[in-house]
């Protein structure tokens, strides 16, 4: 009998006979915390308050209880009950870490696709990658095999999950990413009189098992059925692509076996199918540890070897094909390596751009430069505007967030919030912002003009403009005795959200 491996899924009204039905042992529930990356997915500006998020939340639930929404998921074999968004939007904040190198359209795509993956060694890495990438939604899985001690190697499992049969074990790692996939499982493995079955209706197959004439078996049956088979062998990170859907006649295996079928390389003993193995990588065409490896099996080990380093690399390579493949973006058949020995070697370094020279003085902070004002009894117009502008824009803002926006009027400058900008954490309550515009605006407004027109500060939230904004307005003043920059700040509280002033020169221009 095979183990539990399919989730039990239900929805609040089944949720009490899934609890009878079933040991339970703990409930992981998490719904609140998903709804709220929902919410802030769709619109990023709210994660900075979480009051919004919260109301979101709430608008988004539209009265539906918390604990109602969404999909209850128990995992018979952990006894977990787990809490998720309904299946939509599950995929929906499951792949927004995918945009945009996957386009929402494309991940819509990739999902209508059916995969098969035959051997769950190096297989289950790349099935599972699959699932976390969304790349498919409907799976079929195939090997004979369980887990045994040696295998975990390369296999990702625990001490626990030995003598668990590999499709087992992979299908539940990929139900545990994702509850809503659609998974088959052939726990006996394929051979000719069940390899169509598994590949009816595939749209790709991953090829990743240890028999030879399994392989062969494969490709003869995929392209019967015009399906595009991809293999990703862990020697030299090596990739095979075999567009059967475009190349009918295509020969197996990129005709390396000649012509030999399936049935040829039947009987043949571990020895007698090394030439084969050898043929299928490129006759001596292979890494220098891997070859004399081969002459041991039967004798002192019993298959090739396999590192998890290699099986994780040919997850990435395998996932990444196979996504671009079912895209349109792949339309080639033919071997590809990453061989990590040859790109990541002595000699093989990026070319860098050369370190700069080391300086004799340490450098000079530039300083910036005056910027000319309103002559004396010039008319305060757009370029006198410009100018005074120009000095509010360099008032510190925290973050340097320059929350600001500035507007124009016949002798007015009015500085305001802008509301295209939305709050930050640090901001709470726009405390920041409304300092930054009382110092964009005192920089404005404290400009020593060569004496002609002189700005007035002025300040709200008024009925009309509830928001903090300050404004300068024109008007005549004696010649200013010094050239130096006043420094205006307001320290005493008056009324709610005023100031006094308190000038002091100081030597330097605001930056």
């Amino acid at each position: 009998m095979t183990a539990p491996w399919r989730p039990v899924l239900a929805d609040a009204d089944g949720l009490p006979a899934l609890r009878r039905g079933h040991a339970v042992t703990g409930t992981h529930d998490t719904i609140t915390d998903q709804l709220a990356e929902l919410v802030t997915g769709r619109s990023p500006q709210l994660s900075a308050r979480p009051d919004l998020v919260t109301s979101a939340v709430a608008d988004h639930l539209a009265g539906v209880p918390a604990a109602e929404y969404g999909t209850w998921v128990l995992y018979p074999w952990i006894g977990r009950l787990v809490h998720v968004l309904p299946e939509a939007e599950f995929r929906e904040v499951r792949h927004d870490r995918n945009r945009y190198k996957i386009t929402a359209a494309e991940q819509e795509a990739l999902a209508a696709r059916r995969i098969g993956v035959i051997g769950l060694s190096v297989g289950a890495a790349v099935a599972v990658t699959l699932a976390q990438e969304g790349v498919g939604r409907q799976f079929r899985l195939a090997d004979p095999d369980h887990v045994s001690l040696s295998n975990t190697n390369r296999l990702r499992a625990s001490v626990a999950d030995l003598g668990v049969a590999k499709v087992v074990l992979a299908a539940r790692q990929m139900y545990e990413i994702d509850p809503y996939l659609d998974i088959r499982i052939w726990p006996a493995g394929l051979d000719a009189d069940t390899a169509d079955g598994f590949l009816t209706g595939l749209d790709l197959v991953l090829e990743e098992c240890d028999d030879v004439v399994l392989k062969v078996l494969a490709r003869e049956r995929a392209r019967a059925h015009r399906i595009p088979v991809i293999m990703e062998t862990n020697e030299r990170g090596m990739l095979d692509i075999e567009r059967y859907d475009l190349e009918p006649d295509r020969p197996v295996l990129h005709g390396l076996l000649g012509g030999l079928a399936a049935a040829d390389l039947a009987g043949l003993t571990p020895r007698e199918r090394i030439p084969v193995v050898l043929a299928i990588l490129g006759g001596s065409d292979h890494s220098p540890r891997f070859g004399p490896s081969l002459l041991e099996i039967g004798e002192t080990i019993g298959s090739w070897p396999q590192l998890a380093s290699g099986v994780a690399l040919g997850a990435a390579t395998a996932t990444d094909a196979a996504r671009r493949l079912l895209l349109g973006d792949l339309p080639v058949s033919g071997r590809f390596y990453v061989d990590l020995d040859r790109l990541v070697a002595a000699g093989a370094e990026a070319p860098l751009p050369p370190l700069p020279e080391p300086a004799d003085a340490p450098a000079e902070t530039p300083e910036t430069p005056d910027l000319p004002l309103p002559e004396r009894g010039a008319p305060l117009d757009e370029e006198g505007m410009r100018r005074l502008v120009a000095l509010g824009v360099r008032a510190p803002s925290g973050g340097n967030a320059q929350p600001w926006h500035f507007t124009a009027a016949p002798g007015l400058l009015r500085c305001r919030i802008d509301a295209r900008r939305p709050s930050t954490l640090l901001d709470r309550d726009r405390t920041a912002t409304h300092l930054a515009i009382g110092a964009a605006s005192r920089t404005s407004c404290s400009a020593p003009p060569r004496p002609a027109t002189a700005p007035r500060p002025g300040r709200s939230p008024t009925r009309r403009t509830p928001d903090w904004s300050a404004s300068c307005a024109s008007r005549r003043r004696p010649t200013c005795r010094s050239p130096r920059w006043p420094r205006r700040s307001r320290s005493a509280r008056r009324t709610a959200g005023a100031a006094t002033d308190a000038r002091s020169p100081t030597p330097t221009p605001p930056r």
